[in-house]
C-alpha cells in the first residue's frame, strides 16, 4: 500500500513484525520499526525530508568546495546547493523522483542522472531495499551509459535509534582509525587518528559529532559494523561492505521530534573527493559498481 506526502510516494514493506516506508523522493529510508520500537528516526509524513534523513547521495556524499572540480584538466562548475557554504552538496538525486518496483517485503527504486551543468555524464542508478527478520539490507547498484569514463561515489544518511531509549543513554561505537578534519565549511584539511573512545564506546549524550572517518576496521566477513547499544543490551548494527571506506557521522539536536538524532553515514567517498580523487570509482563505459550495507536489531 503506497500513499502521496511531499517526498513523494511512501512504499511500505512488511515482513513478519519488521516494517519500513522508503520515500519516492530521494530513495530515502524514511523508517525501519521491529515490533513498535524505530531504528530510522521518524519524522512527520507532511514535512519535506529533514537534514536530508536517509536519502541516497550520488554520483557523489557530501560536498564539493565552490563546485568547481577539474575533471581530469577540463574545469568543471556544479550549482551551489549549500550556499551557506558556498558548495556543491550530497550529488544530484537528493530531490529526484524515482521510480518504484515494489512488493511485499522488498521494493526497488530507480533514477537516472542526465547529462547536466558541471556533471556531463549519464549514470543509471538504483537502490534496493529487502526486509529480514532483524532488519533491512540495502544494495545500489551504478552504470555508466557514458560513452567516457565517468567519475562517480556514493553515500546515504540514515538517522539511527533505538525507539524507546533516550538517544543520550545509547552508547556509540565506530571502528574507526582516521578522522578527518574540516575548515569552517566543513570541507577536508587534513586528518588526524580517530579517538580510541569512539572505538570503545562512547555515550551519545556526551559528545557532538559531524566528522568523516576513514581506516575503518573489518570483521572477518569483511563489513564495516558501527553499532548503538542500549542500557539493556539491545544493540543496533549498521554494516557496511565492500567499497563503502568511508563513514560520517552527525549528532544533532535539531531533528524533528528527537531530543537527540545521530546519522551514521555509509559513503565510498570523503568530502570533496571530486577534486582530490580520494575514494572516487572511474566507471568504464557500461560497467556497473554494486554496494551493499544494512541495519540489524540483536
Amino acid at each position: 500500500m503506497n500513499s502521496a506526502s511531499p517526498t513523494g510516494t511512501q512504499v511500505h514493506l512488511q515482513l513478519g513484525d519488521v516494517s519500513a516506508q522508503i520515500a519516492q523522493v530521494g530513495a530515502s529510508l524514511r523508517s525501519l520499526r521491529i515490533g513498535a520500537v524505530d531504528l530510522i528516526a521518524p519524522y512527520p509524513l507532511d514535512s519535506p525530508t529533514p537534514s536530508c534523513s536517509g536519502v541516497v547521495l550520488a554520483p557523489w556524499p557530501n560536498r564539493v568546495r565552490d563546485g568547481l572540480w577539474n575533471d581530469e584538466g577540463t574545469e568543471r562548475q556544479l550549482a551551489i546547493t549549500e550556499p551557506k557554504f558556498g558548495n556543491a552538496s550530497h550529488g544530484l538525486l537528493r530531490f529526484a523522483a524515482y521510480d518504484i518496483a515494489d512488493s511485499a517485503s522488498a521494493t526497488t527504486l530507480s533514477a537516472t542522472i542526465f547529462p547536466q551543468t558541471g556533471y556531463p555524464y549519464l549514470i543509471e542508478t538504483s537502490v534496493t531495499y529487502v526486509l529480514r527478520a532483524d532488519g533491512i539490507d540495502v544494495t545500489h547498484a551504478l552504470t555508466n551509459r557514458s560513452a567516457t569514463e565517468a567519475p562517480v561515489a556514493l553515500g546515504t544518511h540514515p538517522f539511527l535509534t533505538i525507539g524507546d531509549v533516550d538517544p543520550h543513554d545509547l552508547v556509540l561505537r565506530v571502528p574507526a582509525q582516521t578522522a578527518i578534519d574540516t575548515d569552517e565549511r566543513m570541507l577536508p584539511v587534513g586528518t588526524r587518528p580517530a579517538e580510541g573512545v569512539l572505538r570503545d564506546g562512547v555515550r551519545l549524550g556526551d559528545i557532538t559529532l559531524d566528522t568523516g572517518f576513514t581506516d575503518l576496521s573489518r570483521d572477518a566477513d569483511g563489513l564495516v559494523r558501527h553499532s548503538l547499544t542500549a542500557p539493556d543490551g539491545r544493540r543496533l548494527t549498521l554494516w557496511q561492505g565492500a567499497g563503502f571506506d568511508v563513514v560520517q557521522v552527525y549528532t544533532t539536536d535539531k531533528y524533528p521530534g528527537q531530543s537527540l538524532a545521530v546519522a551514521i553515514e555509509p559513503m565510498t567517498a570523503p568530502a570533496d573527493a571530486l577534486n582530490s580523487g580520494v575514494g572516487l570509482r572511474r566507471l568504464n563505459p557500461g560497467e556497473t559498481w554494486t554496494l551493499e550495507w544494512g541495519i540489524t536489531l540483536d
